[in-house]
């Protein structure tokens, strides 16, 4: 299992109606390796990432998760997940951390880090809430265990979020633009956080703006275009020498 890629992803097409986002994708994302995917609004990064984590239903391709194909019934846009419980299982390994941070305003920060192990999971709350509190105080937030979403910073909700997920002590972590949402102060608070998560080793897919992150942080870096794989390889080629016009041109209007 160590040689297994956490997420193989081979082929992989994607349509809302007659339009296609994703067109024909191949990913892998090896055990405590990093992937980033950078690229124009549109180019279907986000979509990429929630095909991972089947929040979206893919028309076409192979999707496996440590070396286990995700089972499919119906073609097309028909094509949904046969396996229910093997869609929880998968997601329960995946934990995703949006955008918009989605943290509960009706619960404590303590009480959204806890919420999804002890509901899902079934874990015992006195063992989650040890976890919680350690999950919070590694991104810096343990004095806002007992604080109400309203009353953080977006940079502290979403290291919040970031603790939630942590929480469920996934096989890989999926970022979706994880920083666009904050100020650029709070941006380098979330970062931070980021780079120390790549630093442990953590399996990770990262979909970000932030080109300097994507350079710090990854082990490969995809950048899609139009919905297929335009250029990819490790950062150090793609940011100091990239090999396509597209690439060059989003790379200087990033820079800008």
């Amino acid at each position: 299992m160590a040689d297994t890629p956490v997420i193989e992803i081979h082929d992989l097409h994607k349509s809302y109606g007659n339009l296609e986002v994703l067109k024909g994708v191949d990913l892998t994302a090896p055990r405590g390796h990093v992937i980033s995917l950078i690229g124009s609004s549109g180019s279907g990064k986000s979509t990429l990432l929630r095909c991972c984590n089947l929040l979206e239903d893919s028309q076409q391709g192979e999707i496996r998760f440590e070396g286990e194909a995700v089972h499919w019934k119906g073609h097309g846009l028909h094509r949904h997940p046969a396996d229910r419980a093997q869609v929880t299982r998968i997601r329960t390994n995946l934990s995703m951390v949006f955008q918009q941070f989605n943290l509960w305003s009706h619960m404590t920060i303590l009480q959204n880090v806890m919420e999804a192990p002890v509901t899902v999971l079934k874990r015992d709350p006195k063992e989650v809430e040890e976890k919680a509190r350690y999950y919070l105080a590694k991104v810096g937030i343990a004095d806002k265990a007992e604080a109400w979403p309203a009353q953080l910073s977006g940079g502290q909700q979403q290291r919040a979020a970031i603790a939630r997920a942590l929480c469920m002590e996934p096989r890989a972590l999926l970022f979706d633009e994880p920083t666009s949402a904050l100020d650029p102060e709070l941006e380098q608070e979330v970062v931070k956080v980021i780079k120390a998560l790549a630093d442990e080793g953590r399996t990770m897919i990262l979909v970000t703006h932030d080109m300097r992150l994507a350079a710090d942080c990854s082990d490969h870096v995809i950048f899609l275009h139009m919905g297929r794989i335009e250029e990819q390889g490790p950062p150090d080629r793609l940011f100091g020498n990239p090999q396509t016009e597209r690439l060059r041109g989003f790379l200087s209007a990033t820079a800008a």
